[in-house]
C-alpha cells in the first residue's frame, strides 16, 4: 500500500491512562478507536465505530514501531547455513583477520541475505534500523553498495540510518585513505573500533574520524569494547570534542562502552554526568555476565541510552535475538523493572522513547500529525507487551502496511 493512500483502522486498542491505588499505578487504562491514515501521517484518531468500512484492528494493542539502533545488515550470516561462534578466534584482530579472509565469500549473497535480515526484523515490530557497514581496504565500498542495493529494495517500508564502520582499524589496515571518502557519500556516522587496541593510540584514529565528522556534517558511533583506562580514556575524549565541537551534541554515540560496567559508584555516577552534559549517547546490546551496564544511572542523569540487537547470526556472536521486545525484557528483568509504571516506561528502549502515555498518564501517542509508524500486538497494554514479548500482528511504517 502506498504511503499516499487514505485509509482507517478500526477497533484499534490505544492506551488513555492509568489507573491508580493511592499513589501506585495499578492498571493501565486502555479503550477502541478509529485511527485514519493519510500521507504516511496520521491524520485523526476517532472514537470506534465497529460497523465502519475500514480495516479491522480485530482489538489489537497499537504501539509507536520499534527501533533497532545497532546492527550490522552487512554482514550477518544470517541466510546461511548454521554455524556457531568459533573457539579459535579469541581477539579483535583474530576476527579481523577471519573477516578478511571471508568477505570476499560473503558479499557474492550478501543483498540477498540483507532483504531476509530486514524481512526477520520487521517481523519481529522493527520499522527502523540504525546499520553499521563496513568499510576496509577488503570491502572497499562493496559492502555499502550491497547495502544500499538491498534498502532500495525496502524503501517503502523500513528506515535506516547508515555508519561507515573501519571494523579493521583505521590505520591497522589502512583505511583511513576510504573513510575520508565513504564520508562525502550519502551516510549519517562515522564509526570506528577500540582506536587503542587496534590502532595503537586512542588520538591518532580519534582526531581523524571526529575531524571528518564535523568537516562532513556527520554523527560519529564508536564501537568500544575496551575495558579500563583507555576505555574511560576514549569516552573521555569524545565527550571533550562535544564539549568543543556544539554540532557533535546529540550526535555523538559509544556503542558498547563496556568500561562503563566495571567503575566504582563514584567514577559511575562522574561519567554519566558529564556524558549527559556533553550530549554524548551510549548504545548498548544490553549485555550481561560480568558486564552489566548502568543503564538506569545513566538515564536517570539524562544520559540517551539507545537500545540495539548487534549481533544476530554471524562469527562475533550468535545470541542476538532480532528482536526489540526481547531486548526490553531482559532490561526489566535485570534491573527490576517489574511494577505496572516501570514496565510501560521500559518499552520506550524498543521505541526510542515514543510511548503512549507520559510519566503521570497523560495520553501523549498517538496524535494527528505524527508519522504513521506502527506496530499492532496482541496485549492488553505496554506493560504486557515487555513482559510476554507479546505477538505482533502487524507493522506499519510511513503509512505503508508491512504485513
Amino acid at each position: 500500500m502506498a504511503n499516499d493512500s487514505r485509509y482507517t483502522f478500526k477497533n484499534v486498542l490505544l492506551e488513555t491512562g492509568f489507573e491508580y491505588d493511592g499513589e501506585e499505578v495499578v492498571k493501565t487504562k486502555t479503550a477502541l478507536f478509529c485511527v485514519e491514515i493519510d500521507g504516511g501521517k496520521i491524520k485523526a484518531i476517532t472514537p470506534n465505530d465497529p460497523n465502519k468500512d475500514a480495516i479491522d484492528a480485530k482489538g489489537w494493542l497499537m504501539l509507536p514501531a520499534f527501533k533497532d539502533m545497532h546492527a550490522h545488515l552487512d554482514k550477518m550470516l544470517y541466510g546461511l547455513p548454521w554455524q556457531a561462534v568459533s573457539a579459535k578466534r579469541k581477539t579483535v584482530k583474530d576476527q579481523i583477520a577471519y573477516e578478511q579472509k571471508m568477505i570476499p565469500e560473503w558479499l557474492k549473497t550478501s543483498v540477498e541475505r540483507t532483504e531476509k535480515m530486514i524481512d526477520f526484523l520487521q517481523s519481529n515490530g522493527t520499522h527502523y534500523i540504525r546499520s553499521h557497514f563496513n568499510i576496509d581496504p577488503t570491502s572497499g565500498f562493496d559492502s555499502l553498495k550491497h547495502l544500499e542495493t538491498a534498502l532500495k529494495k525496502k524503501e517503502k517500508t523500513v528506515g535506516v540510518e547508515l555508519v561507515a564502520f573501519p571494523q579493521h582499524g583505521v590505520f591497522y589496515a589502512n583505511t583511513a585513505p576510504l573513510l575520508k571518502e565513504v564520508v562525502k557519500m550519502n551516510i549519517d556516522f562515522i564509526g570506528g573500533v577500540d582506536p587503542y587496541s587496534i590502532d595503537g593510540s586512542i588520538e591518532k584514529p580519534m582526531d581523524l574520524i571526529t575531524q571528518l565528522a564535523i568537516d562532513n556534517n556527520k554523527g560519529i558511533d564508536i564501537h568500544l569494547h575496551e575495558v579500563g583506562e583507555t576505555g574511560v580514556k576514549t569516552i573521555e575524549y569524545l565527550i571533550n570534542k562535544a564539549n568543543e565541537n556544539p554540532a557533535l551534541r546529540g550526535k555523538t554515540f559509544v556503542s558498547h562502552a563496556f568500561t562503563l560496567g566495571h567503575l566504582s559508584a563514584l567514577e559511575t555516577e562522574r561519567m554519566a554526568a558529564r556524558l549527559a552534559e556533553a550530549g554524548v549517547g551510549i548504545v548498548s546490546s544490553v549485555p550481561f555476565g560480568d558486564t552489566i551496564m548502568p543503564i538506569p544511572l545513566l538515564r536517570k542523569h539524562g544520559v540517551e541510552v539507545l537500545v540495539g540487537n548487534d549481533n544476530i547470526q554471524d562469527h562475533w556472536n550468535t545470541f542476538g535475538p532480532g528482536h526489540m521486545l526481547q531486548k526490553t525484557k531482559l532490561i526489566a528483568g535485570l534491573y527490576g523493572y517489574s511494577s505496572e509504571w516501570a514496565l510501560s516506561r521500559t518499552l520506550g528502549f524498543a521505541t526510542r522513547y515514543v510511548l503512549p502515555l507520559d510519566d503521570k498518564g497523560n495520553q501523549q501517542w498517538p496524535k494527528a500529525g505524527n508519522d504513521a509508524d506502527l506496530v499492532f500486538l496482541e496485549a492488553s497494554c505496554s506493560a504486557e507487551v515487555v513482559v510476554r514479548v507479546s505477538p505482533v500482528k502487524s507493522l506499519v511504517h510511513k503509512g505503508n502496511i508491512v504485513f
